[in-house]
């Protein structure tokens, strides 16, 4: 049998790729009882947390990578992992390893997934958030067998995430099948030498509660002056890149207040299994004094157990369990005071001592890795038998496999200290003709999208230059400007109601979404000072891009009367605009279909959303459905043509150019919008063809989007495409192309093979895909 495990991988530090490291080791041990090679036994997807594939030099069995926040990377390893010579797969599944929000970014791979699959779960919350409870539930919809490590775990995915007991197996966290040194040569040196160790190791992060041994030890040493308390570990490097070594620094300056710095010592450094059962057996007591009960599993308490320590714990889940029947003593969270008392208590009775040590030893003989490989490797062999019955999963209806990988090359290219130009000549920036709101504000937008799908660094840098564009282009009076010279210069005093619009729909969506508390409050500042002008707004799109705005804000701050009041009015305005028009053939806002129409439609579904107006999402659907009978030629988006537009009553056919990219944005983000609205699948398969009209799916079968660039065109002409590539075309690619990917992470909602899982509204003829 071979085996594909999908896992983090050593050399990177992290916990589970020293446990899957393991249990690959465990169970080759198994394979090579039957006479299996190393060669056939299996091989490695290993989950990286840098964009670079060469981060870590991994073993040669690791034959993909999948790059954490490159979503794309998922659906390529289940592609890999599909037409691979692999028998069955094993997840080791903890939510921070994996892209998106709570590592949603796993679920497109597991459901294109047509090996069959294992997946051990390291953390079962009690309190799963709403993303959280549906990745485990989709995880288990996906595995043949769930293992988890606690009978703690079982219960919670029984009673909590509604999981079949039978799908679940039990098989405890494996410790290394090594017996303590006769002479540990730890004895010999410092801090160990002729002191008593109270010893705790692992990645380094606030959770582990190491203050409180801290805090305990004035009262331990001042009975056991020989005491030191040893931390093996380095700090995790989540919290490295996010505040350094601060923490460390925090527990060396309250040892040093409390008087008791000499007697805490920091190794910091990752040690092999080896060394560690030096470092354990070398130890009075191990001590893991995490700050609360939410830890299902604990690798390094197991490992304690397995190496015979005497165990002092708090009592969160696992050491409840692990810990029972006398194999190590408990003190309540946070509590100092009483971790004092139980260590001099234990320091100075050696017969508890021994007694813990001698219980722990005993069952952890039972968890030793060759033991538990072969529970694994029953697992596994039951996942294969299963699997050869069933049958493969339907086509999905996003193939993230034709999207180009996403670049912000040519929007760095046409972006400079002000903002980014308007306009290109082919691929290079005019600058000639300056800057304009619209394309800053889209930018801001295509930006906070990129940063939100990829935690991308390089689009974090460009938002303060968007943001700065509109707060410079703000008059006093809290309108907006719209055109600025490439020297810098005004161009007007007021601009278009479609800016002023676009603007707060961007400002909108940056207080919704912003990366930090500073850009929120600036953004907030600008967004209010704009409030006045919102009645005076006459023209529909300027309204409508207006209402997102009001949405993306609201959605923040759900209790502010006021802008859900201007929300509503506005609202009330497209109603009216669109109860003056309708008529049997004609479900529209005006006399004619003219430019950007999709937003109209996707106003009053985002309106819809926060303030429950039952009229606008029948509006909003009815509009769509009209404006899709127009849009569609052959299967093919084919939005109404700039030249001529679209009047009603108008003999002929709809105008087929000029074809703009801003027209087919609207379309994508309109489709994802009413999936939102109605979770009808039929639209997450529009919104895919209509992203395609930029990779040549249109009229012309031509691709508007230039792979060499990473920019553009700027249109579909009646024989060619204009080849100038302008902000306003790539940002509106770039901001359909995560649009997309917002909708693939979704997909475990809109998958065809679960279309019978729960009632829908009916699916209308008009919205059905054909082959």
């Amino acid at each position: 049998m071979k085996v594909a495990y999908i896992s983090t991988y050593l050399p990177r530090e992290c916990g589970i790729a020293t446990f899957n490291s393991n249990v690959v080791q465990a169970i080759l041990t198994n394979l090579q009882r039957q006479g299996q090679s190393r060669q056939a036994s299996g091989f490695g997807v290993a989950l990286n947390d840098s964009d670079r594939l060469d981060a870590y030099e991994y073993p040669e069995d690791v034959r993909f990578v999948i790059r954490q926040e490159r979503q794309k990377d998922y659906v390529q390893a289940a592609n890999f992992l599909n037409t691979s010579d692999a028998d069955v797969c094993l997840l080791e599944h903890e939510f921070g390893i994996f892209g998106g929000e709570s590592g949603i970014y796993l679920l497109p791979l597991l459901h294109r997934l047509e090996k069959p699959l294992v997946t051990v779960l390291h953390t079962i919350l009690r309190e799963p958030s709403h993303t959280q409870k549906i990745i485990i539930q989709e995880i288990a919809r996906r595995s043949a067998r769930l293992i988890v490590m606690s009978l703690r775990g079982i219960d919670f995915l029984t009673d909590i995430y509604d999981i079949a007991p039978e799908k679940i197996q039990l098989i405890e966290h494996g410790v290394p099948d090594l017996e303590a040194p006769a002479v540990n040569p730890l004895l010999r040196v410092s801090p160990f030498r002729g002191r008593r160790v109270l010893f705790s190791f692992g990645l380094l992060s606030r959770n582990k509660g190491l203050e409180t041994v801290i805090r305990a030890l004035p009262a331990i040493v001042a009975r056991h002056p020989d005491v030191v308390y040893v931390v093996l570990g380095n700090t995790h490097p989540g919290v490295v890149r996010h505040s350094g070594e601060e923490y460390r620094e925090q527990l060396r300056l309250l040892a040093l207040q409390l008087g008791v710095d000499r007697h805490l010592v920091f190794i910091n450094k990752f040690v092999v299994e080896a060394e560690l059962m030096h470092y354990l057996s070398a130890a009075a007591l191990y001590i893991t004094p995490y700050t609360n009960e939410a830890q299902i599993t604990s690798g390094t308490l197991s490992y304690a157990v397995g190496a015979g320590a005497a165990v002092v714990s708090t009592p969160y889940w696992h050491a409840q369990e692990l810990l029972a029947e006398g194999r190590g003593r408990l003190f309540p969270f946070k509590d100092a005071g009483a971790l004092a008392e139980t260590v001099n208590e234990l320091l100075s009775e050696p017969a508890q001592l021994a007694a813990l040590r001698r219980k722990a030893y005993e069952y952890g003989r039972h968890l030793r890795w060759p033991t538990i490989g072969a529970e694994f490797l029953l697992v596994l062999e039951h996942a294969r038998a299963a699997a050869a019955t069933a049958g493969l999963p339907p086509r999905p209806l996003v193939d993230p496999e034709i999207m180009p990988e996403f670049s912000l090359a040519h929007v760095r290219r046409l972006t400079d200290d002000t903002g980014i130009v308007q306009h290109a000549k082919y691929g290079i920036p005019n600058l000639k003709e300056g800057y304009c709101l619209d394309d800053n504000a889209r930018a801001l937008t295509m930006a906070l999208m990129a940063y939100q799908q990829h935690k991308s660094q390089e689009a974090l840098d460009l938002l303060p230059i968007y943001l700065s564009y509109l707060h410079y282009m703000q008059r006093d009076d809290g309108n907006f400007r719209n055109f600025l010279s490439f020297r810098r210069e005004y161009l007007d005093d007021i601009g278009s109601e479609d800016s002023f619009g676009r603007t707060v729909w961007s400002l909108g969506f940056l207080i919704h979404c912003a990366p930090n508390n500073s850009y929120r409050e600036f953004a907030r500042e600008l967004f209010c000072r704009s409030v006045p002008h919102f009645r005076q707004l006459t023209h529909l799109r300027g309204q409508a891009n207006t209402m997102i705005g009001l949405a993306y804000y609201l959605k923040t701050h759900p209790d502010d009367e006021g802008m859900l009041a201007e929300l509503n009015l506005l609202t009330a305005n497209l109603l009216r605009a669109y109860a003056a028009h309708d008529g049997p053939d004609w479900h529209w806002f005006e006399e004619k279909l003219t430019y950007d129409n999709a937003i109209l439609p996707l106003a009053l579904l985002h309106a819809s959303e926060v303030s429950g107006d039952e009229a606008a999402r029948r509006v909003a659907l009815e509009s769509l459905r009209f404006l899709e009978g127009l849009s569609f030629r052959g299967g093919l988006l084919s939005p109404v043509g700039n030249e001529g537009w679209y009047h009603r009553g108008q003999a002929g056919e709809v105008p087929l150019f000029d074809q703009q990219a801003i027209e087919t944005m609207a379309m994508v983000l309109l489709y994802f919008q009413a999936y939102r609205a109605t979770h009808e699948p039929a639209f997450i398969g529009r919104m895919f063809v209509s992203y395609q009209w930029f990779l040549g799916e249109n009229i012309l079968r031509v691709p508007l989007y230039d792979q060499e660039t990473k920019g553009c065109c700027d249109g579909l002409q009646p024989t060619a495409l204009n080849r100038n590539q302008g902000a306003e075309s790539t940002l509106a690619y770039l901001i359909s192309h995560l649009t997309v990917l917002n909708a693939l992470a979704l997909e475990h909602e809109y998958d065809p093979a679960r279309s019978q899982a729960a009632p829908r509204e009916p699916v209308s003829q008009e919205l059905v895909l054909t082959a």
